[in-house]
């Protein structure tokens, strides 16, 4: 696209973030603006630049955060400002999304468009549950249709008689809300009211549920299981295959709930590979990590870096912040000392370092200040000017250790961990979950603060810490530590929590 403004309509598929298209991606990593649904879109913020406008569309039942022209007009200034724009709508922007009407005022307006489909969820969600929209010898067709048709007209566009006649699979979107009515209108048509019939609420996702019944039989299953938007509804002879293509509830931490309290911006590893072994994974990130300002104390240093002998870096945030500082002065690895030896933390760390060309010379074998003191007694600090670039507040071991060790150091503070806000939806979740995971002692204490010391002391569920240090913290807080990874990673983290669910289940 070109250097003026522009729209793209992307669809965000619908729900599970790793569904997006790779094109998807690439417009929210370039987006100066980006407009988001109520629903499949929160996932993927991360995606978007940190210095991103992000604005709120999003429609629910009884309450809009903009109406229909305000957001036309939204799309429509921001682009007119010279920026770019991605409208993100959840699942494909043209199946029931409007988008069809925004393409048509961005167009209108001689703004340069682009559309990216998105899967959407009329088969995303049906074949999350094990249910194939068609099948050879079951169905050979499909109609989509939505169970909600614009209340200002003046009359039903659905026939519902022709669609209880019509050969195939019927897959009916935002329906739940007259689901009752729908039934008794298609079985008055003609379809058997013994005819398999679904609904999958929040599908492709971690939190999807299903009901499996009949189509005389859906509602009242549906109301007795507390199932409600966003869901799809599937009627036909293919939903009785689920029990056939049933590839999730096998998977090792299916039916578990697991809190993942991490950054929203480093939460997305950990998320999707518990999610891939079948967790139903809740986010609530309780801090966020927010740069420091610039200092006259980071400039001295960054004067300075070619001086230091030994850099120690403690997380991957402290290298991708560093080398920040440095991109802004127009340098890179190459400002280092070549001899210098780099410390990391843990492999993470050294991973991310090797990504911006430097070789982290040092790994301890434990992941923690005492481990880096420790991998370092056998070199010779005495005299020698050491930086440790790491966040605001960290334990003093470190530099208290490499001090006795002789070391010349120079402490670069260049972030801090700060606590998130939630939704009280979110936090009754997570304390009613089956798992919590901690992957710092920062996550602990802001963990405690955001859900209250009375939901911590009430709290049945069971913990799992990435290392002995975070494991103090909760002790100190009252948390019991049910699972320790070893080691102190966030593959760790995983392993330890499988594991202690199967004994658990044993």
């Amino acid at each position: 696209m070109s250097a003026q403004g522009w729209v793209a309509l992307v669809g965000a598929g619908p729900g599970d973030p790793g569904l997006l298209t790779v094109r998807g991606k690439e417009l929210l990593e370039r987006a100066d603006v980006v407009v988001i649904d109520r629903l499949g879109t929160e996932h993927l913020l991360p995606f978007c630049r940190p210095d991103a406008t992000i604005i709120d569309a999003g429609k629910a039942p009884g309450q809009q955060a903009l109406t229909q022209d305000e957001t036309n007009q939204t799309l429509v200034d921001h682009a007119r400002n010279g920026l770019g724009v991605v409208r993100l709508k959840g699942g494909d922007p043209f199946v029931f999304g409007r988008g069809g009407e925004e393409a048509m005022v961005v167009h209108a307006n001689g703004i340069p468009l682009e559309i990216v489909p998105g899967i959407t969820s009329a088969i995303a969600a049906p074949g999350a549950a094990g249910i194939p929209v068609t099948h050879r010898a079951v169905a050979t067709s499909f109609t989509v249709v939505t169970g909600h048709e614009d209340p200002t007209k003046p009359g039903e566009q659905t026939d519902w008689n022709a669609l209880a006649t019509t050969p195939g699979t019927l897959v009916i979107l935002m329906g739940m809300g007259r689901l009752a009515a729908i039934s008794a209108a298609l079985v008055a048509g003609g379809r058997p009211a013994d005819q398999p019939a679904s609904a999958v609420q929040w599908g492709t996702t971690t939190r999807q549920r299903h009901v499996h019944a009949t189509l005389g039989t859906l509602a009242a299953r549906v109301a007795a299981e507390g199932l409600g938007n966003p869901a799809v509804v599937v009627v036909g002879d293919v939903v009785g295959l689920a029990e056939q293509i049933d590839w999730r509830t096998g998977r090792p931490l299916h039916g578990r709930s697991v809190v993942v309290t991490r950054a929203r911006a480093q939460a997305s590893d950990l998320a999707r590979e518990l999610s891939l072994r079948g967790a139903e994974v809740i986010e609530l990130p309780v801090i966020r990590i927010s740069p420091l300002a610039p200092s006259p104390e980071l400039d001295e240093v960054i004067d300075r870096i070619a001086s230091y002998r030994v850099v120690v870096v403690t997380s991957v945030n402290g290298v991708e912040i560093l080398m920040g500082h440095l991109a802004a002065r127009g340098c890179d690895a190459r400002v280092f000392d070549r001899d210098a030896l780099f410390v990391a933390i843990g492999p993470a760390t050294a991973t991310r370092l090797s990504e911006h060309g430097i070789r982290a010379g040092c790994v301890p074998d434990q992941f923690v200040a005492e481990g880096i003191l420790r991998a370092l007694e056998g070199h010779d600090l005495a005299g020698v000017p050491t930086l440790v670039a790491r966040a605001r507040g960290a334990r003093t071991v470190l530099i208290d250790g490499l001090i006795a060790q002789g070391a010349l150091v120079d402490e670069l503070e260049l972030y801090e961990a700060v606590p998130e806000v939630a939704e009280p939806e979110q936090i009754a979740r997570a304390v009613a979950a089956d798992y919590v995971t901690f992957t710092a002692s920062s996550t602990v204490r802001h963990f405690v603060e955001m859900v209250g010391v009375d939901a911590v002391a009430q709290f049945a569920g069971r913990t799992v810490s990435i290392g002995p240090v975070t494991s103090d913290t909760m002790r100190e807080f009252g948390l019991s530590v049910d699972a320790q990874a070893d080691p102190h990673t966030i593959p760790g983290v995983i392993a330890a929590l499988q594991e202690d669910a199967t004994t658990q289940a044993s």
